[in-house]
């Protein structure tokens, strides 16, 4: 009984340090992070629920030395943990120990302990840990946002976002899939992915080979998609800007990896205005993109953003917009009225255009983009699709299609769903729309 309590109460990792004082050191802030997190550290392979082995693999006197300590690991004790130089040796740790549980190159603290929490979780405490392993939420507890960057290498003119949370800072990629992985255990549903710049994830360190589950993950948007496509829950990617690799990832939508959902901020059609607002694209490369989008996934849903009023923005090149969006024939469009942000270099610019007429411009392609909204929405009507059920009313439940973002698109009202549960999946078909969202029964 005593064995046991210890057991249930502190989890214990065996701990081998080789090699020279770096990868003490190395050993050192492992050390630290296991006892701050409640792990109890053995000096015993038996008294040890698994073992890390901080390797060295200087020379080849060492890598036999590191080698011959993980064959020891594993047969007294089974569940071994390597890292450190020898990691970093190409795959000779996995071709000699196949069994190793995880492998991580040198000075690697984060992902030894991702790994060590996928395989000997730590304990919750409610005496202790006041926060829960998610983390606190302002969402409703099925979904999450996930934010994978911070700052923005871009310049926009009429944008102060770099000025205020500077260039672009990539998360690690092992802390972020750690945390979508602690979100989808939680009950999580639906992750949303955010950042000033998501296309651009990982540009800042050269998409540097991180760590998730002891297995290298590149800091690359198509990388770290499909290792959230892993945890068998909605994924839908916002703020995108319209890099070519935006391409790589229509696969993964096709095969349902992660959502067929796209919210691309295009800000204008017209190449002077994309000029002045230093925006990329042009409006001929990017209606060629959509079309081979949707020819690889039909049921792509497009969501974008426009600036009407932009300072010099002519009648014509207003028109023009317009007519992007009836070539585009996007899912979901926002609106704004250009605003003289503080700050913001587009004040600078000449030929102002009249508050009025930004909103008016803002009105009417608001109102032009209804017809090709609800005629997408009309096009699924009769269709069988998935939903995940926000609310339950009185007539019935609330839920949104792969296609509706939370809070900014729209929903799906499931006329005899009240019997459904708020976060659950459900397959529906579509038999009516309005201008915005979609009605639905229950399949039989």
């Amino acid at each position: 009984m005593r064995k046991s309590s210890k057991a249930a109460t502190a989890p214990t990792v065996g701990f081998v340090s080789l090699g020279c004082p770096k990868a003490s050191a190395d050993s050192e802030q492992i050390l630290t992070r296991l006892r701050a997190e409640g792990y109890e550290v053995s000096n015993t392979y038996a008294g040890a629920d698994l073992v890390v082995v901080n390797t060295c693999g200087f020379i080849d006197a060492a890598v036999e030395e590191s080698l011959d300590t993980i064959g020891e690991a594993l047969a007294e004790n089974g569940k071994v943990i390597v890292t450190g130089c020898l990691g970093a040796k190409g795959d000779i740790v996995q071709q000699t120990h196949p069994r190793v549980l995880a492998v991580t190159g040198p000075h690697a603290t984060q992902e030894v302990m991702e790994a060590v929490h996928e395989h000997l979780p730590p304990l919750h405490d409610p005496f202790v840990d006041l926060v829960p392993p998610q983390g606190i939420r302002l969402t409703p507890p099925h979904y999450a946002y996930l934010k994978i960057s911070e700052g923005c290498n871009h310049r926009c003119t009429f944008c102060i976002i770099p000025s205020m949370r500077g260039d672009l800072v990539s998360r690690p990629v092992g802390d972020v899939l750690r945390e979508a992985e602690l979100l989808a255990n939680a009950g999580v549903k639906e992750l949303l992915v955010i950042s000033q710049d998501t296309s651009a994830y990982g540009v800042d360190v050269k998409y540097r080979t991180g760590f998730w589950g002891g297995r290298p993950v590149k800091t690359k948007l198509y990388d770290l998609c499909k290792a959230l496509g892993e945890l068998g829950i909605w994924v839908r990617l916002h703020y995108v800007y319209p890099y070519p690799n935006v391409d790589d990832l229509i696969p993964l939508m096709k095969e349902r990896k992660i959502l067929p959902y796209l919210d691309v901020p295009f800000q204008h059609a017209n190449s002077r205005i994309l000029k002045l607002m230093k925006r990329p694209a042009s409006a001929e490369k990017v209606l060629d993109r959509i079309a081979e989008w949707r020819r690889e996934v039909p049921d792509l849903t497009i969501r974008s953003t426009f600036i009407t009023g932009f300072p010099g923005e002519t009648d014509a090149e207003f028109d023009e917009l317009l007519g992007f969006l009836d070539a585009a024939q996007l899912d979901r469009v926002g609106a704004f009225a250009y605003s003289p942000v503080e700050g913001a270099t587009a004040n600078d610019l000449p030929d102002a255009v009249p508050d009025e007429v930004r909103e008016l411009r803002r009105m009417h392609l608001m109102q032009h983009q209804e017809d090709i909204s609800t005629q997408r929405l009309e096009a699924r009507i009769g269709r069988k699709i998935t939903v995940l059920v926000d609310d339950i009313e009185e007539e019935g439940a609330v839920a949104r299609s792969m296609g509706d973002a939370p809070e900014i698109d729209g929903l799906v009202y499931i006329t005899d769903g009240e019997n459904l549960e708020i976060g659950e999946y459900a397959e529906v078909e579509v038999t009516d729309c309005d201008v915005h969202d979609l009605y639905a029964k229950l399949t039989t």
